[in-house]
């Protein structure tokens, strides 16, 4: 129950946050004033940096200083970002932002890793085990956009980013309350860094940070100064490429055998899929936050709702239809579709999901959405996220080669930043468009991604054949 109650009220501080960042952003009375696009960009990134900064996260934990305190260090780095979230001045707000960030990025990777050492590989209780931790998740994530939303409409940004804090604060709380429950799992790091290791981290890292120093000097020169749109677009460079330098680097490793270059090959369609996917599927946060709160009819079935509700909408229709999708797998067995199928129709769903955004602006028009858009609009993103989430992971271990095992769990995690990266880019470019042509836009691009993703399905299923059955795998 320590990690369940700590993912609990993290999740709650994570989506309550995630809730109302870009309202607090272009509110121009009460918030930072950013104009709608730059505002939609600066919460993309900040999503994107969430996960690439669990690439830092994971290999902290594995080198340096082990789950456990990774997950305590990252947690207080949350909370002090939401108490500067807090202060009642929009000063610290962009350290928060980054605390914030930088503190899920520790803590994301590594609360689900501990759960698994707990059990032993062939222990009945460890499915019982997940099911319990993401109920957790999915308790905190339904719950929170309520509270936050309640608290910013009735008492401003500054308490509802309080709640955030306080969350956060009592996962920690039960965190170490708990600690002896946990029997000294992710006490150590499991490859520690060793002298011999040192001189190389130092060499790389000096590197690294060099990289970033050229890349926001450049954004910088191209901006016209600092501010929050260099940092957006130095951030969306590195994350667009990280991944092609994690793929270049695992097809030229001469550690990978011939065969594990073709998986690696074959794994490439989906890390597109995904994060195309990703990239739909987080606008939860941006875009579709602007459409809910601006031309939607904030009224459903006689009851007054926020724009924040309909981020409650997704983790309500994964503790609803993940057990539907559970027994359908079990059914199916051997007959059920492969992996690239699965992503496929994944991603298909997602742009489904906004050729229905794209029609209810259309139909709109100059007056409010019906607010059941949007509703229809999350759950179709849910059966997407069913068919492609569970088996993303799976698909990393598989197609990994044998000596970068963790460079391709750091790979996956890549996919939604990148996603959200590019999010950054478009919403700025195409300012001008309207809700139509944008959400139409996407949508016609990602189905037909996802048509090209099922016609490749036979030749990534000639490398693999591991059909992932129900697991549901948090990702947001």
């Amino acid at each position: 129950m320590t990690l369940f109650t700590t993912e609990l009220w993290e999740r709650f501080s994570y989506y309550g946050m995630r809730a109302i960042l870009l309202l607090y952003l272009t509110d121009q009375a009460h918030g930072l004033g950013l104009g709608e696009s730059l505002g939609q960009a600066v919460v993309s990134i900040y999503g994107a940096s969430v996960y690439l900064l669990s690439v830092l996260g994971g290999w902290f934990a594995d080198r340096v200083f082990g789950a456990r305190r990774t997950v305590l260090y990252g947690g207080s780095v949350i909370v002090a970002g939401h108490l500067c979230l807090a202060l009642p001045s929009n000063g610290p707000a962009y350290a928060g932002i980054a605390l914030v960030a930088l503190g899920t990025g520790l803590l994301k990777p590594n609360v689900s890793t501990m759960v698994g050492t707990l059990y032993d590989p062939g222990d009945t209780r460890r499915d019982s085990a997940f099911s319990i931790f993401y109920m957790g998740i999915n308790i905190g994530s339904f719950s929170a956009p309520f509270v936050v939303g309640f608290l910013r409409r009735e008492f401003g940004f500054h308490v509802a980013f309080a709640a955030a804090a306080v969350g956060m604060t009592l996962a920690l709380v039960a965190y170490l309350l708990g600690r002896r429950t946990l029997h000294g799992r992710g006490d150590t790091p499991p490859n520690p860094l060793t002298a011999a290791d040192r001189p190389t981290m130092i060499k790389v890292s000096a590197a690294v940070f060099a990289l970033l120093a050229v890349v926001f000097a450049w954004s910088a020169w191209r901006s016209g100064g600092v501010g929050p749109r260099p940092v957006v677009d130095a951030t969306s460079y590195v994350c667009f490429l990280a991944p092609i330098a994690y793929f270049v680097m695992l097809l030229r490793s001469p550690l990978v055998t011939p065969a594990e270059r073709q998986r690696v090959r074959a794994y490439i369609p989906l890390f597109v899929a995904a994060m195309l996917f990703f990239m739909l599927f987080e606008q939860a946060a941006t875009t579709l936050t602007t459409f809910a709160a601006s031309r939607t009819q904030l009224d459903l079935f006689g009851i007054e709702i926020s724009p924040e509700f309909f981020q409650s909408v997704n983790p309500f229709s994964i503790v609803v239809l993940a057990p539907v999708f559970a027994v359908i797998w079990i059914r199916l067995g051997d007959r059920g579709p492969s992996i690239g199928q699965k992503f496929a129709t994944g991603l298909l769903l997602a742009g489904i999901s906004f050729a229905v955004m794209a029609l209810a602006s259309s139909v709109a028009g100059d007056n409010l959405a019906s607010p059941l858009w949007l509703v229809g609009v999350y759950v179709i993103q849910t059966l997407g996220e069913l068919f492609l989430s569970p088996v993303g992971l799976a698909a990393t271990t598989v197609l990994a080669p044998r000596a970068f095992l963790s460079q391709m769990m750091a790979l996956w995690f890549l996919a939604p930043a990148a996603g959200q990266a590019i999010t950054a880019q478009l919403v700025q470019a195409t300012e001008d468009a309207s809700d139509t042509a944008y959400f139409g836009g996407l949508a016609v691009v990602t189905i037909v991604v996802a048509f090209v993703v099922f016609a490749l399905a036979p030749w990534i299923r000639r490398h693999t054949d591991v059909r992932e059955g129900s697991g549901v795998r948090e990702t947001s």
